[in-house]
């Protein structure tokens, strides 16, 4: 079954690339900057993007209700929530609201909303949130990790799935199974990236300022500031070397996965930095649509998430469950393995021997390890399937 979405804020277009690459087809995109609208539609041909105030609630009701989506994604703007940007609510957190409202008078079976993980804690996401379950939907909320989602970037934002008539946390299990086991590195997804070491631009130089590519990138942020000349190397910076750079537009548009070939336009760096930093990474978005077809279709439930095993059939807590899958990628971290399943508990002990580990942790590590065997035994007729 084919499903259409409308993309609200939808900026350069990268949660839209995103979805379309899952299958989904997007209708009708719709964003108030002008630079983002022009560059958007420079990348898409089977729809447009159109300048709209969603602000203007009855306006954008009228216009979105035209396409009956069965999904509205979106991501209000951020900075009023960021913890690079000013933390007090104002006009841009009202926007928030004004998403709330567009959904729940659409009423399509599902939306996602995104925004960093700070925009929890706002007076404006409580309001959307009542919003939201009086109108019917159920609530997913996820900090997600870019990641552990193909993108080599570690950054991380919270996903607010809803679905209609559904239950809260119905979502979680079809998210953690486009999850992947371990990060991915810049080197892993671009084994040909220019540079090796790179400098991005601290909030503070009491942080580290020099990255590897055998490492995922910070977050990338809406700006770009060059290595400064008296710049002191940190302790913790990736090498010493004094021949480094800041990332070009282009390869910080990689680390969000943008393709090669993605038309910026000819707008003003700035501009571009901005739309870059702002985007929903392309491949965490492939991703969210993939679950999101699992859950309308209700093949979610076929095959049980680790996390969500532990949660019902060894009845953990989330964070139980979260520190359980923390557990099983340090032993694979330390063993070398990338698959989960090639765990063996005498690789275990002699690396916990060889860092001197504690045997506290040491009994956690080889417990997760045991219930991800576990697991794998009670989910086998569903991955053979």
């Amino acid at each position: 079954m084919e499903y259409c979405a409308v993309d609200l804020f939808a900026g350069a277009g990268g949660m839209s690339q995103g979805l379309t690459s899952s299958g989904i087809n997007v209708v009708a995109a719709y964003e108030s900057w002008d630079a983002a609208v022009d560059t958007y539609n420079a990348n898409f041909t089977t729809h447009a993007a159109t300048r709209q105030n969603l602000a203007d609630e009855e306006d954008s009701i009228k216009k979105i209700s035209e396409h009956s989506p069965d999904i509205i994604v979106g991501g209000p703007p951020c900075q009023d929530f960021s913890s690079a940007g000013t933390q007090i609510e104002g006009t841009r957190a009202s926007l928030t609201v004004s998403y709330a409202t567009i959904v729940a008078r659409v009423q399509p079976q599902c939306f996602v909303m995104e925004n960093v993980p700070n925009a929890r804690k706002s007076k404006a996401y409580g309001e959307a949130q009542e919003i939201f379950k009086t109108a019917g939907y159920g609530l997913t909320e996820l900090v997600l990790d870019a990641s552990f989602f193909g993108v080599p970037q570690r950054r991380k934002r919270l996903v607010v799935i809803g679905i209609l008539h559904g239950d809260d946390g119905i979502a979680r299990n079809a998210i953690e199974k486009q999850e992947s086991f371990l990060p991915v590195t810049v080197r892993q997804r671009y084994p040909e990236f220019p540079v090796e070491y790179y400098y991005r631009h601290p909030r503070s130089y009491a942080r580290r300022a020099v990255f590897s590519i055998d490492e995922p990138a910070p977050t990338v942020r809406g700006s770009n500031r060059p290595k400064p000349s008296n710049y002191t190397p940190h302790l913790k910076d990736a090498t010493t070397s004094a021949d480094l750079r800041a990332l070009t537009y282009q390869e910080r548009a990689l680390l969000q996965t943008f393709p090669k070939d993605f038309d910026w336009k000819s707008h003003s760096k700035t501009d571009i930095e901005q739309m870059i930093g702002n985007a929903v990474p392309i491949e965490m978005a492939r991703r969210i649509g993939e679950a999101l077809k699992l859950i309308l279709s209700g093949e979610s439930e076929k095959r049980q998430s680790f996390g969500e095993w532990l949660r019902t059939d060894k009845k953990d807590t989330d964070a139980s469950a979260r520190d359980v899958v923390s557990r099983l990628r340090r032993a694979a971290i330390m063993t070398s393995k990338t698959d989960q399943n090639e765990l063996d508990e005498d690789d275990i002990l002699r690396a916990a021997e060889e860092e001197g580990m504690k045997p506290a942790v040491l009994s956690q590590v080889l417990r997760a390890r045991n219930l991800w065997q576990e697991y794998i035994e009670s989910q086998s007729e569903a991955f053979a399937d």
